[in-house]
């Protein structure tokens, strides 16, 4: 039998629990602390969020133990952006997750403290990467690396490092554990290692390389030049050209890395959304049948084998089931009519959106039709786009044409008593 929580319960100093005298909730407490571990969790299994929060105050062995991650994981699954994804994994495993269900409720109601951390000029279109606690902007021709304070998760005003190469603007670019791999409107895809002051050059496109992706060694390029392109890290060469007969805007890798996803312009009549065959380089299906012309796939995500996201000019954040490709299973729709052009998803429950007029941010809740919250970010007389978006568990970064935007969910989080 698991062993007793504690063999005395000593009270918290200056605090009690609503309701009931302190003599029974004494007798509560020391009732509780003399149980198995096993039976006192599937006791608090019961407790919502509001519950759990009081009985930490009840005295210091209570405390400790409910304060234990596997206390608040079931809660925690059902709230937005606690980092616990659909299939379990925890995102954020150094963070308590007591703490982040706390500022999950920032999330959820919209409150936050604004920020611009960074300024620019020249109206430039930015990509964003995250990587724990480093955020990758691109800027022109080049990619600077910053790091974020883990307290404040405040930007530094200098990057620590910068990836340059490109003769042109970066359009896009991935992260792998290893690499940052950019593709830039020269034409050109630069893989840099992050580990050592190397870089090379893949040639083939002879027009911008809109969007790539990259996994374990396989790196996937679309082009303005109708064409999408299957590489290795082992190759300067492609090893297979696909022709497409209109302009990739999107591609994504599926997590298995036996097949990849392509968004195209939907100037031609063909689906802008199709399934291709990693090893053979042949098109299994395609997703939908009815997408009006001009209807492009500006950016799509997976979040499972099986489930992918997708945004774009028809204003639709969709999810599909690739078991089921003829029709969407869900559908969200940009209520200004605006066309998406960047989703990032938690993983479980919430999506983030950036859209084409001013600086629109909107958080979405899976589990309802309806905007859950939004936020105006451009202020300029010129509405800008969101061009990419990015966030971790307290914070949101948003990159629009002359400005770095933040969100900070962690400002006075609402604490339950």
């Amino acid at each position: 039998m698991s062993r007793p929580v504690g063999d005395q319960c000593e009270e918290m100093p200056k605090q009690n629990v609503r309701g009931g005298s302190s003599g029974a909730v004494r007798a509560l407490a020391m009732l509780l602390s003399q149980l198995p571990e096993d039976v006192l969790y599937h006791i608090l299994s019961y407790l919502d969020y509001k519950s759990l929060s009081r009985l930490c105050q009840v005295c210091k062995t209570i405390y400790h133990f409910v304060n234990r991650d596997a206390v608040w994981r079931t809660i925690a699954k059902e709230f937005l952006n606690t980092g616990i994804t659909r299939s379990g994994t925890d995102i954020y495993p150094h963070i308590p997750l007591k703490d982040r269900v706390k500022i999950a409720q920032n999330w959820y109601d919209g409150v936050c403290k604004r920020a611009i951390p960074l300024k620019w000029k020249t109206k430039l279109l930015p990509w964003l990467q995250m990587d724990r606690d480093t955020l990758f902007l691109s800027q022109a021709a080049d990619i600077g690396a910053y790091h974020l304070r883990q307290d404040s998760g405040r930007l530094q005003h200098k990057p620590f490092e910068i990836y340059s190469g490109h003769e042109g603007d970066v359009c896009r670019f991935v992260l792998t554990d290893s690499h940052l791999i950019s593709g830039g409107s020269d034409g050109k895809i630069l893989v840099h290692s992050r580990r050592r002051n190397m870089s090379m050059e893949l040639s083939g496109h002879n027009q911008e390389v809109n969007c790539l992706d990259s996994k374990d060694g396989l790196i996937i390029s679309g082009s303005r030049d109708r064409t999408t392109r299957i590489w290795t890290l082992t190759s300067s060469c492609p090893r297979d050209t696909i022709p497409m007969y209109d302009r990739v805007w999107s591609v994504a890798i599926s997590p298995t890395l036996s097949s990849f996803v392509t968004g195209t312009a939907c100037c031609e009549n063909l689906s802008p959304l199709r399934i291709w065959d990693v090893k053979r380089s042949e098109c299994v299906c395609s997703l939908g049948t009815q997408f009006r012309r001009g209807a492009g796939v500006l950016d799509m995500v997976f979040e499972s084998p099986f489930q992918l996201f997708t945004c774009g000019y028809d204003t639709f954040i969709r999810l599909w089931d690739l078991r089921l490709p003829r029709k969407c299973v869900m559908e969200w729709e940009e209520p200004h009519d605006s066309a998406l052009y960047c989703i990032q998803t938690d993983g479980n429950h919430m999506i983030a959106s950036g859209s084409s007029y001013y600086g629109v941010v909107r958080l979405w809740d899976k589990r309802q039709t309806e905007c859950l919250q939004f936020f105006q970010l451009s202020t300029d007389p010129v509405s800008s786009p969101v061009y990419c978006l990015r966030f971790s568990s307290s914070h949101l970064y948003a990159a629009l044409a002359t400005t770095l935007h933040s969100l900070d969910f962690s400002q006075n989080p609402v604490y339950i008593r």
